[in-house]
């Protein structure tokens, strides 16, 4: 690898890792005025013009306030669970393709930090580690209500992660590999030919499942304010609680980036042909794929200010024996039909 390689390579991470937090931020933001919007307030508008600066303003709080280990907490455990939820979390878009592959310098350059071949398995790989940064945050506490968070949040991924793989490996036997370069490939062309039209009982299994795995409403049964404190993280202040914050945004940008990914072609536009219009077609599918990360990342707000949460019973009740059947009869359709029009 020469040095503008990896040159090439520093800048596209720091590009991903710097548009992550840049997006997280303004999720914080956009949850609240959303809300607010919703329910008839103002929401946070004092710091800077139209409340824009809340984010840094809420930042700067965090690292002001007191950081407090509870005496009896398992210190080297309660320390690192923070960070063994937020690392998967930002390192989970790197092999997102967000753009056309654009020639700069003379050179090829493809809009995505890692190019693997089992990109999908990469992503589903890291989500299932962060299930044991909330499990350990919650026993490392020694505290009854974060310890009946951490038991949830590992009862319910360990549940719903099975009904998003299955979901996803009806689009993975159209487009016949892992790697998500090809899943975007497949689904460019026609105007119908994204997996959203070809695989529409895959695309709302999935989508649920995604609202589970981020433990947004109506499934945030590890946080439950009413009757858990806080959940996981009651024991946590300062910095580390904003960590597990920081990186519940983070995946629900890497959730909503994987969802038009896989089931609205990507950086795709339909009837255009990116590659033929050089560099600006590489800018036109980067915003292309930032628009459509936006409108899931929107659809996360609505549901969570719409909707009432579930019961635990029937949480799990609705991965197991709705969602379950219903992605493993989606594989055999989409299998069935394959060898049929083979």
């Amino acid at each position: 690898m020469d040095g503008l390689s990896i040159t090439v390579m520093i800048v596209k991470v720091l590009i991903v890792f710097a548009g992550v937090m840049i997006g997280v931020m303004a999720m914080t933001l956009a949850e609240r005025r959303i809300s607010a919007f919703m329910q008839d307030r103002l929401g946070p508008n004092r710091v800077g013009p139209k409340g824009i600066l809340q984010p840094i303003a809420d930042g700067i709080k965090f690292l002001m306030k007191e950081d407090i280990i509870p005496t009896a907490a398992v210190k080297p455990i309660y320390i690192l669970a923070p960070a063994m939820l937020i690392i998967p979390a930002l390192m989970t878009f790197a092999v997102i393709p967000f753009g056309q592959t654009v020639t700069l310098f003379g050179k090829q350059i493809a809009l995505q930090v890692a190019d693997v071949n089992i990109g999908i398995l990469y992503i589903f790989a890291l989500t299932s580690v962060g299930v044991y940064g909330l499990v350990l945050a919650g026993w490392s506490s020694n505290s009854k209500y974060p310890l009946l968070g951490g038991l949830r949040s590992s009862a319910q991924l360990i549940s719903y992660e099975l009904a998003m793989g299955l979901a996803a490996v009806s689009v993975i036997m159209m487009a016949g590999s892992l790697e998500l370069n090809d899943i975007v490939a497949a689904q460019q062309g026609e105007l119908f030919s994204w997996n959203i039209c070809r695989q529409p009982l895959a695309f709302l299994i999935f989508l649920i499942a995604v609202y589970a795995e981020t433990n947004r409403l109506p499934f945030d049964m590890t946080e439950a304010e009413q009757e858990l404190v806080g959940g996981y993280h009651t024991e946590y202040s300062s910095m580390k609680f904003s960590m597990f914050f920081m990186a519940e945004y983070a995946n629900m940008i890497t959730a909503a980036a994987l969802t038009v990914t896989l089931f609205f072609g990507g950086w795709d536009i339909p009837l255009v042909n990116e590659a033929s219009l050089g560099f600006f077609g590489g800018i036109l599918s980067v915003i292309a794929f930032a628009v459509k990360t936006a409108f899931f990342l929107f659809l996360f707000i609505w549901v969570r200010w719409t909707f009432p949460r579930f019961r635990y019973d029937q949480l799990m009740r609705l991965g197991w024996k709705v969602l379950l059947p219903l992605a493993l009869l989606n594989i055999i359709i989409t299998g069935a039909i394959m060898v049929l029009t083979a």
